[in-house]
């Protein structure tokens, strides 16, 4: 009863065909706004560090860091297009944005994710090779393939989800049962696709990709082990288990955040149901899946030392001097 007093109107101009909404408190509001866009501020920050560094420095101007500034640019505009508008929509009760933003952010949303999922696979390849095949990556993983090979990712994902959401984009309140609705219902066919295309094709790739680099890491290791050992015995068990470690916390640290923030969004079509934002964990769903944006720099970067001499150059401005993108970083 409470919450049928609270309710009001989305259009009060349309009383019978406006949507009720039961306003959030105040108090309430307020700390889910201050959450939630200290995420999103965090990650456009983070994001933006990552691609000023590889942009700025000539000695980043590598194949694989091409990968990264990549993954970047797509999580940088998930932070600035696409978590701002899914603030506003969790928070608010009613949708107001109008129906061609409906369509908008999903088609932006969606693509973005499944870009920064294409970047997150050609950076396991790209570790694949470096590690298991150092003496043909030179020649095999060249920086104008990666550049092609971003396009490539960039173009299928924009052409892939605008074929997934084509009804949605020219009907977008063809779900709506009232004014201040913003619906989006991938049925289970189209789930079904973007499940494989999106989630468990490239979740396949980067497991078995990371586990043979894993393999690979650990066979190096001991071999490193041997050298070391017959120079200094006792010395070479250390570093080796060193290194078993680092690449066992490595591996499983990229497939947890991977699952964990991806799982849950397509728990549905894994229980052959339609996906739609009118579920009542859709929010939590959606921002977890968000959250890898913020999470990607603080794996694929962050562990890079490179990184952390770039920030204190950023952070210092000392990247405003005269030939400081010659400076030695590495």
């Amino acid at each position: 009863m409470d919450g049928l007093q609270g309710a009001e109107l989305c259009y009060p101009q349309f009383p019978n065909s406006s949507c009720r909404g039961v306003l959030r408190p105040r108090s309430e509001a307020v700390l889910l706004y201050a959450l939630l866009s200290s995420v999103t501020v965090l990650t456009v920050a983070l994001n933006l560090l990552v691609i000023i560094s590889i942009s700025h420095f000539r000695q980043l101007h590598t194949p694989t860091n091409v990968l990264l500034l990549s993954l970047a640019i797509s999580d940088l505009l998930v932070g600035l297009l696409v978590m701002p508008v899914e603030t506003v929509r969790f928070i608010e009760t009613c949708w107001l944005l109008g129906d061609l933003m409906c369509a908008l952010s999903y088609i932006i949303g969606f693509t973005l994710t499944s870009t920064s999922v294409g970047n997150m696979v050609l950076i396991s390849i790209d570790r694949y090779v470096a590690i298991c095949y150092p003496l043909q990556y030179p020649n095999k993983i060249t920086r104008s393939r990666v550049e092609v090979l971003v396009c490539l990712c960039w173009a299928c994902s924009f052409l892939y989800n605008g074929l997934i959401l084509k009804e949605h984009l020219r009907q977008p309140d063809r779900h709506n049962s009232c004014y201040g609705e913003c619906l989006v219902v991938i049925n289970y066919i189209s789930g079904t696709v973007d499940l494989v295309f999106t989630f468990m094709g490239p979740c396949s790739v980067i497991i078995i990709l990371y586990i043979r680099v894993f393999i690979e890491a650990v066979s190096q290791a001991r071999a490193m082990q041997s050298h070391i050992t017959a120079i200094a015995d006792g010395r070479g068990k250390v570093t080796a288990k060193k290194s078993e470690k680092k690449a066992a916390r490595t591996l499983g640290l990229v497939i947890l955040v991977f699952l964990m923030t991806f799982c849950p969004y397509y728990y549905p079509s894994l229980t052959g149901q339609d996906t739609s934002n009118s579920a009542s964990s859709w929010a939590i769903v959606s921002w977890l899946l968000y959250l890898n944006s913020c999470l990607n720099p603080l794996i694929y970067a962050f562990f890079y030392p490179w990184f952390r001499r770039a920030i204190k150059f950023i952070v210092s401005l000392r990247i405003i001097e005269q030939d400081s993108s010659q400076a030695n970083i590495l």
